[in-house]
């Protein structure tokens, strides 16, 4: 394996970005002589909101200090560092006892994410999917702020990284707090355990290279090893993905998942997917840098996993309008508005392969809309968007009929979704390469 000398560092110590001035900045060290390259040099965590990112490879620092050292006559040794441990999720890493993530399984009523799929939805959940999701991947609460905690369980069911983010009522992450999003071996370390003697588990933890070292809900893929996999940026989405399109029970429907943030998509998190079908929804964000760059990583990803087969959807910008791109937001953000009882129906509308396709019929003023629906294990998925899609097309919850058409048309983004119909025989719905056609009722 090829050694560099100069590497972003590890761990997650952060600096002030020299671009956004946001202490989200990860510096770039010099493995010969353990020493920061100027402090220039690095890459700001926030892909999106800022982009900056330094590499000494690109703007010769690199081959500027080289020659320099070759000017008074220092030899690189580059072929031989200094010995580097290798970390894998399956070696050395130390985990978290799962006695605690198990104190956390408690008072879910005062956790406010839970609380609102039970009770501030317009459409909101029963109890018994609420505790069955709860369940599948262990949600916990915080019960000092109300914060919701999401595990990252690997396939051998070591509790790898605990998050813990607190929400508003509409389930968004309530920004007016200071510390809104952390880790539970962060709060311990600086509060419970502040200093005190921490306990061995938390030592041997905090010496981790690396904390959130698997994917949310990665436990789940032993369990359902031929399900397709859904694959999202937040948990908060991949729970919301499971609420509203379907359990894992049924093999036709997705196991959602979820990377943490946008940057955390790489290699070794997705080593658990090899041999699986990965549909992958990054949130939406300007000129579609999220979704380029997913795109790439899922490239690499697919070419180093042999069997495996990642697909980067563009579901959500089919769906965005230009305020929906400037909030960045994700699947979740389209589905917590809709009846999810409605996608239950669905499910005993099953596809007789011998019969005529069924159609599901859009309306848009004196215009109709029919589409077909796909023969396939994603069958069942693909008809749940298309009724997201029936949704948003018809403003559910607005009067129509106060509007005339160009005036509904105007509303939001509904010149978007005009534009979308007259060419839908474009468009692919769900990016999973699926033939859906438009036709008409003879």
């Amino acid at each position: 394996m090829e050694q560099y000398r100069y590497t972003l560092e590890k761990g997650a110590k952060k600096n002030l970005c020299p671009h956004c001035y946001k202490k989200k900045f990860v510096r770039y060290v010099d493995t010969l002589i353990s020493e920061y390259l100027p402090e220039q040099y690095g890459r700001c965590d926030r892909e999106i909101k800022c982009g900056y990112h330094l590499n000494p490879y690109i703007n010769d620092y690199s081959s500027s200090v080289w020659k320099k050292e070759q000017d008074h006559g220092k030899v690189c040794k580059f072929n031989e560092p200094k010995q580097i441990k290798k970390v894998s999720k399956e070696d050395n890493l130390a985990p978290i006892p799962f006695e605690v993530l198990e104190s956390l399984l408690t008072g879910y009523e005062k956790n406010v994410f839970i609380q609102t799929f039970l009770t501030r939805l317009e459409f909101p959940f029963k109890i018994q999917d609420i505790e069955k999701v709860i369940s599948q991947y262990y949600l916990g609460t915080i019960l000092e702020t109300g914060a919701c905690a999401f595990p990252f369980i690997d396939l051998n069911n070591n509790v790898r990284a605990i998050q813990e983010k607190i929400f508003d009522h509409a389930n968004h992450t309530d920004k007016s707090k200071k510390y809104h999003t952390g880790w539970v071996h962060s709060r311990l370390t600086n509060t419970e355990f502040k200093n005190k003697q921490l306990p061995d588990w938390l030592k041997a933890y905090n010496q981790n290279d690396s904390k959130v070292s698997c994917l949310f809900g990665e436990h789940l893929l032993t369990k359902y090893p031929c399900n397709p996999i859904a694959l999202v940026e937040a948990p908060k989405t991949a729970i919301y993905g499971t609420l509203y399109l379907g359990f894992p029970e049924d093999p036709a429907n997705l196991v959602w998942l979820a990377v943490s943030n946008l940057s955390s998509l790489n290699l070794n998190k997705c080593r658990a997917l090899k041999g699986r079908k990965v549909y992958l929804f990054p949130d939406l964000s300007k000129n579609g840098r999220a979704i380029k760059l997913w795109k790439n990583r899922a490239k690499e990803i697919q070419e180093q996993l042999q069997g495996s087969y990642f697909e980067v959807s563009d579901l959500l910008e089919q769906f965005a309008s230009k305020k929906d791109i400037v909030e960045g937001k994700d699947l979740a953000d389209f589905l917590e508005n809709l009846d999810w009882a409605n996608f239950r129906k669905m499910k005993n509308e099953n596809l007789n392969v011998h019969q005529k396709p069924k159609f599901k019929q859009f309306e848009l003023g004196n215009e109709e809309l029919n589409i077909a629906k796909p023969d396939s294990i994603e069958i069942d998925f693909v008809s749940k968007l298309d009724y997201l899609k029936y949704e948003y097309l018809n403003r559910i919850g607005t009067h129509r009929e106060n509007y005339s058409q160009k005036e509904w048309l105007d509303l939001d983004d509904g010149i978007f979704w005009s534009d979308l119909i007259k060419h839908l025989d474009k468009c692919n719905l769900t990016s999973l390469k699926l033939d859906i056609d438009r036709t008409s009722n003879n």
